[in-house]
């Protein structure tokens, strides 16, 4: 057993006083010694954190002993080090940013996919009359995705609304919806159910959990994930690599933010065109005078550390 634990969860659910309940919320994650990275709404709660087993067990009892929370499940991935540097806690309008235009108004306790275990997704793979929809951001499925899935040029969850009328032919079929730990597909199943898409699924506890349960089959590529990490393996059992090196188009599955902080794309650098670029996507990013210094990795820090206020 690996000395830390990663955990990813999240939780649809009424949180009364949601912005009270995350400074609470923040000084208790500050006494038990976690890092990461959680999002509380009125609507519920998102998060990702790290901590040695002992923390993380803690952590996950606290939840589970509060009603509010009774329901939650937690992906839990071992790791050498701590997956984060940094606490940040905030209350936000929404635990995953989306668009005004419906999708907002989604209540997944109301209407969304109907949710699949990981050997139903097994079931589901190669048929005619399914179609696996990636409802994540460009940047992610492009080092990553389901065999023969749709995926969609959006740079934002928020944007998903918009590729709407892309959907629009595959209304005759079972539409798969899947991210990274399940909490988008809950929304985007919905908001496509609500668009007379009558056949939705969604992959339950999202790629994350289907890997741990199936080996990953037909995952091709790898899995970016929001954290020091930045991409994990995800197929264990007939694993490819298609992502190419933005610069130089060798294969690569190495996903970077671009060093010039202004432009901070997230893409695919080889190591020797990240040491050749200092980092950065482009020759016009590496003149900027926003350019950070580049220390191999390609991540990046958020500036602001615990914190806890209310946009």
């Amino acid at each position: 057993m690996k000395p830390y634990h990663t955990l990813l969860y999240y939780y649809y659910t009424p949180i009364a006083d949601a912005a009270a309940f995350a400074e609470q919320h923040l000084a208790f994650c500050e006494r038990l010694g976690i890092v990461g990275r959680i999002i509380v709404a009125d609507e519920g709660l998102n998060g990702t954190i790290s901590g040695t087993v002992v923390q993380c067990k803690k952590y996950m009892d606290q939840l589970k002993s509060n009603p509010t929370f009774a329901g939650i499940e937690f992906k839990i991935d071992e790791v050498d080090v701590p997956s984060f540097e940094r606490l940040y806690v905030r209350y936000k309008p929404e635990i995953v940013h989306s668009s005004l235009r419906g999708i907002r108004n989604i209540d997944p306790n109301e209407i969304t996919g109907t949710h699949l275990k990981p050997h139903e997704v097994l079931e589901m793979l190669d048929r005619d009359d399914v179609v696996f929809v990636d409802v994540r951001s460009n940047y992610e499925s492009n080092v990553g995705r389901f065999k023969n899935a749709v995926t969609l040029d959006i740079d934002n969850f928020r944007d998903f609304p918009e590729k709407l009328k892309e959907l629009e032919h595959l209304k005759n079929k079972k539409v798969v919806t899947y991210c990274t730990g399940g909490i988008k597909c809950e929304k985007a199943s919905g908001y496509l159910r609500k668009n007379g898409f009558e056949n939705v699924y969604q992959v339950e506890g999202g790629i994350v959990k289907y890997a741990k349960e199936t080996g990953g089959k037909d995952f091709e590529g790898k899995l970016y994930v929001f954290d020091n990490r930045v991409v994990v393996d995800v197929n264990s059992v007939n694993p490819t690599i298609f992502s190419k090196c933005k610069n130089c188009g060798e294969t690569s599955a190495r996903m970077v933010n671009c060093a010039n902080a202004v432009c901070n794309e997230h893409f695919v650098q080889c190591e020797a065109c990240s040491w050749k670029m200092e980092g950065c996507c482009s020759e016009a990013c590496m003149q900027s005078e926003h350019k950070r210094p580049y220390d191999g990795t390609g991540y990046y820090q958020r500036e602001s550390a615990n914190a806890c206020s209310i946009d």
